[in-house]
């Protein structure tokens, strides 16, 4: 699965610290989820998707074969 969250962090100008804080995980986490190597849980997905205030389906892409 493909996110943009480092491109809607950029838009709203917060740091992965601030994003992470505000969806209650680690910076790292959120690192490893922007760099692909992690898919957060549905409720992690949806907090993070509530912050930039955007549709689920606008941050996370389902790629074929996930």
């Amino acid at each position: 699965m493909k996110n943009n969250i480092r491109v809607e962090r950029a838009i709203k100008n917060i740091t992965q610290g601030e994003l992470a804080e505000a969806v209650g995980v680690s910076r790292q986490t959120i690192n490893t989820i922007e760099s692909n190597k992690y898919v957060p849980s549905t409720v992690l997905a949806l907090k993070i998707a509530k912050v930039f205030n955007k549709p689920l389906e606008e941050v996370f892409i389902l790629e074929e074969g996930d």
